[in-house]
């Protein structure tokens, strides 16, 4: 593990793996540097990955008061950590963030977004723009659960029954000790509405994947993405759903980082 310093003095952790063109990984909600090491052991071959926490996870620094443009900055950290220019993988809201750094002008080459969640059509509903200060209240209380379970009801959609008997599931806790950082997403998604604007002054070639499985959300916000994105182009993972599935993904992130 190494660290790099942001602008703001925060230390963010990251794993260095393999050799080759340098891509950064960008992981989503309740997502620490855990979520993407398989995909990233997956891709070592052919490049050298930066797979990072997340100011406010696992390993690296959390410096108060939160800012979108605070993470934009702990990316291009990693950016000069690389040598100066680097691909981008972004994952869920992680793929909002990623999107969000390339048309910030950072040296992003190319970027790839997996299952970026935009309500585009009227199908999902939009998020309060209350989210992140009620999370925070939260948190602040000391009702870390009741978080976890707000943005799972409300901002991933899932409904209350299956949230409740997931209350005592193994992997709850590591949920729990990162909820502070569910206000960081929040933030960043807003209301799950589309920056056109921004979206369409993204030079960088994208890739928009979605999975077959994932949910529907999904799948009208990548056609959108792609539609908007200058040089975007979509790609539906055949029975694949919202988990990475590094067997499918890998092979494809390799032939377009490295074409």
């Amino acid at each position: 593990m190494g660290t790099v310093i942001s602008a703001d003095g925060t230390a963010i952790a990251f794993d260095r793996l393999g050799t080759g063109p340098p891509l950064i990984m960008v992981g989503g909600a309740f997502n620490t540097r855990a979520t993407t090491a398989p995909l990233a052991a997956a891709l070592q071959e052919r490049f050298t990955i930066l797979n990072q926490d997340r100011r406010g996870r696992g390993a690296s620094g959390d410096t108060r008061p939160y800012a979108v443009d605070r993470e934009i900055e702990d990316i291009d950290a990693l950016i000069e950590e690389a040598g100066g220019s680097a691909g981008v993988f972004g994952y869920s809201s992680g793929a909002h963030l990623a999107l969000k750094a390339a048309a910030s002008g950072l040296a992003i080459t190319k970027l790839a977004l997996y299952d970026a969640p935009f309500a585009v059509d009227g199908s999902y509903p939009r998020l309060s723009s209350d989210l992140p200060e009620r999370l925070s209240e939260l948190i602040s209380g000391g009702k870390r659960g009741d978080a976890v379970e707000l943005y799972q009801t409300e901002a991933v959609g899932i409904p209350v029954e299956v949230v409740a008997r997931m209350r005592h599931a193994p992997f709850r806790p590591a949920l729990e000790a990162i909820a502070h950082t569910l206000v960081y997403d929040a933030t960043v998604i807003g209301d799950l509405s589309l920056p056109t604007g921004l979206v369409a002054s993204v030079a960088a070639p994208t890739l928009v994947i979605d999975g077959e499985n994932s949910p529907p959300i999904m799948h009208s916000a990548a056609k959108a993405l792609a539609d908007t994105l200058p040089n975007g182009r979509r790609l539906t993972l055949e029975a694949q759903s919202h988990d990475i599935n590094p067997d499918v993904t890998a092979p494809l992130l390799e032939e377009f980082f490295a074409d």
